[in-house]
């Protein structure tokens, strides 16, 4: 038996659960579940993630404190997780006692190591709300083009990334005042000092999945920098130790809530259990976090070095989940398909869910569509048509003919032996995350039960005379083949499983209490198990949708009513979105332009940045162009990757804060949304748009 600890990523406690995020909470459950059956010990814990500049201005405007607003959210995120099956040993916040001593131990362990360091750092000030703002709440012209209403970071309509500072005309988009420069100390983790560490440690064997070390290993190149760890009060968080007036950032003292939240389930739930003995630095205990793949830079390199320099053991493993689309697109607020849980609930049978994210869920790091038409067409198929059926054509004639009881001998031993013998590679699959594979699995043995029942009609044998016995016998062998699969399906369908264990009336429905055969055994009157997925459901599921998400209030605005009119004066432009330009060039002008057709070889964030995509594009050079596209809105990185696009080829190089930019990507904008300019298929990378 192994002792593992698993944790989930923190829900952000400023905002409800949808199904992007249910991805990765209900892969890490499917796992949970499956070690367990498998015999092992495992804890399973969350929190919420309450602190930020966000969720105090979300208070403020809401009339109530910080403290009130992150209990209203906890409650909802605690319902929606129940409704989906996804039960944590012990869910916290990170906004605990427990969190904050835990947070405060972690920093002077590292700050008496010499790991923290102390300099100024200049930023912009509101003067009317007495504090400092990040990029997010600056607006401002831009120092280039001279954009209006461009953020603190980046311009939306040139591309061009700068420092707050370089704003011109800038102003707080919380007050409207116009900000003015001011210096204060910040704290910052000396990140490079890990450097030789982190190369060896996001190697390990089985500590990352390859492709996100490989990823990593380009942070490595380009060397690593301090980490601030520090922001200005006011700010909702926890006070650094020794250092009035200076609060932790918030994902300094995130991660340390998977720690705080096992201690909290020991203290309140599991007195027996040590905290230490999973967490010092010798533990031969694992822990493992689920994380969406947004988050790896956290979690690969900031994390594992702060345990590292407080003389904590580090995760066994990272297990990162791509993002989710719907129907091949991102989510969307227009077409229904940003959907939250609480909606889901109010139309649809959880476990239909649970079981369409397992059968597409691998252990890569890749992203996952649903597709609500196949997703109908899937489970009515597969559970419905497939597992269920087998128990409903089954289980009649024990309960009518033959006084519940299964057949004292079985007919088919060699039959029921191959399902069980499958339980290995099965469970093989679950601990590998290869859920998709044990769910394939899975139904072939399903289309086996239904052939061997297919081909014996005990409804035909039934009304022979004198076939009593083999009616008997086939339906317990049946009843047989379908109790195996419900074992193997168990992690995934929890309700369905703890349904057929009553019915099959069973002590224990974990992998071992499917090991034997059941012969001259008692089970209970059948009840109808699943019912199939009604397409009306779902059409009203996105309609509600829509509708709860059109009702939603705008975005929070907490400037003053004579500041605002002011604002409103200016539109916000998007990215692509710009006046006619009624001005007329000449041919010879228009011949300077060098537009080539690009296929994008990879895509990713910027860290640092709200606004940026990092693009590899090939344009049919020897060497790949790294360019800096502001369309991180509007795509995911995933969306782009082998799109053909057009840019422009014989732009100047710019140098960003992030590195240089070789070319600009084009795009369309109309202020409902940006497009990427596409060719035709057919078009090749390198090809000359004229």
């Amino acid at each position: 038996m192994r002792n593992i600890l698993v944790t989930n990523a923190l829900p952000y406690a400023n905002g409800p659960i949808h199904m992007g995020h249910l991805l990765g909470y209900i892969q890490a459950d499917i796992w949970v579940r499956a070690m367990r059956a498998m015999g092992h010990d495992v804890t399973y814990v969350c929190a919420d993630d309450a602190h930020g500049t966000a969720i105090m201005l979300r208070a403020e405007a809401n009339g109530i404190s910080p403290e009130a607003q992150i209990a209203n959210v906890q409650k909802e995120h605690i319902r929606d997780f129940d409704g989906f099956n996804v039960i944590f040993d012990h869910y916290d916040s990170t906004h605990s006692d427990e969190n904050k001593n835990r947070s405060s131990e972690i920093y002077i362990k590292n700050r008496d190591a010499g790991n923290i360091a102390i300099r100024p750092v200049t930023q912009l000030f509101d003067p009317e709300k007495s504090m400092f703002l990040s990029d997010r709440f600056i607006k401002g012209t831009c120092p280039k083009c001279k954009a209006e209403d461009q953020y603190g970071d980046s311009c939306e309509v040139c591309g061009t990334t700068y420092n707050a500072t370089e704003l011109l005309n800038p102003r707080s988009t919380l007050s409207g005042a116009t900000p003015v420069e001011k210096s204060s100390d910040h704290y910052f983790f000396k990140l490079p000092n890990f450097a030789e560490y982190l190369q060896k440690w996001t190697r390990d064997e089985g500590r990352l999945p390859v492709s996100i070390a490989n990823k990593l290993d380009e942070w490595f190149e380009n060397g690593l920098n301090d980490w601030d760890i520090s922001r200005d009060a006011p700010y909702f968080g926890f006070e650094i130790p020794d250092a009035p007036n200076k609060y932790f950032y918030v994902w300094v003292d995130a991660p340390i809530g998977y720690m705080s939240s096992f201690e909290n389930y020991i203290k309140t739930k599991r007195p027996e259990l040590s905290f230490d003995e999973y967490w010092k630095k010798d533990s031969k205990n694992e822990v493992y976090h689920f994380i969406g793949k947004d988050i790896v830079y956290f979690h690969a390199l900031f994390w594992p070095a702060m345990l590292e320099g407080a003389n904590y053991r580090t995760p066994s493993g990272l297990f990162v989940n791509g993002f989710l689309t719907v129907n091949g697109q991102k989510m969307s607020k227009s077409r229904g398909t940003f959907i939250k849980a609480e909606t889901y609930l109010e139309h649809l049978n959880p476990e239909y869910l649970r079981y369409y994210f397992a059968s597409k869920l691998s252990d890569k790091v890749e992203d996952s569509d649903l597709n609500l038409d196949d997703f109908v067409q899937k489970v009515n198929s597969d559970l419905v048509g497939k597992v269920v059926n087998i128990a409903s054509r089954c289980a009649k004639f024990i309960n009518t003919k033959f006084d519940n009881k299964l057949s004292t001998t079985c007919a088919e031993p060699e039959l029921v032996q191959s399902f069980i013998d499958a339980g290995d590679s099965i469970a093989k699959s679950y601990e590998a995350r290869e859920f998709s594979a044990a769910i394939r699995e899975i139904m072939a043995l399903a289309d086996k039960a239904n052939q061997y029942i297919d081909e014996k009609k005990p409804w035909a044998l039934a009304k022979i005379e004198g076939e009593e016995q083999q009616v008997h016998d086939v339906c317990s062998v049946g009843i047989n083949l379908f109790r195996q699969l419900a074992i193997y399906l168990a992690p995934v369908l929890p309700t369905l499983a703890s349904q057929v264990q009553d019915f099959l009336k069973m002590d224990n429905f974990n992998f071992a209490s499917g090991k034997t055969i059941l012969v001259d055994h008692e089970i209970a009157q059948f009840q109808p198990l699943m019912q199939r997925v009604d397409p009306k459901a779902v059409a009203s599921m996105v309609d509600a949708s829509k509708d709860s998400l059109a009702a939603a209030a705008e975005p929070v605005k907490v400037e003053k009513k004579k500041e605002k009119k002011a604002i409103e004066k200016k539109p916000e432009p998007k990215v692509g979105e710009a006046a006619l330009n009624t001005s007329t060039i000449g041919i010879e002008d228009f011949m300077k332009i060098d537009l080539r057709v690009a296929e994008v070889l990879d895509a990713s964030t910027v860290e640092g940045s709200d606004k940026l995509l990092q693009l590899t594009l090939n344009v049919g050079e020897a060497e790949p162009r790294n360019v800096f596209s502001g369309i991180r809105e509007f795509y995911q990185p995933e969306d782009l990757k082998g799109k053909l696009v057009v840019m422009v080829a014989n732009l100047a190089p710019r140098k960003m804060r992030f590195g240089i930019s070789n070319g600009m990507v084009l795009a369309a904008g109309n202020g409902e949304g940006v497009w990427v300019i596409s060719p035709e298929s057919g078009a090749k990378a390198g090809d000359k748009v004229s």
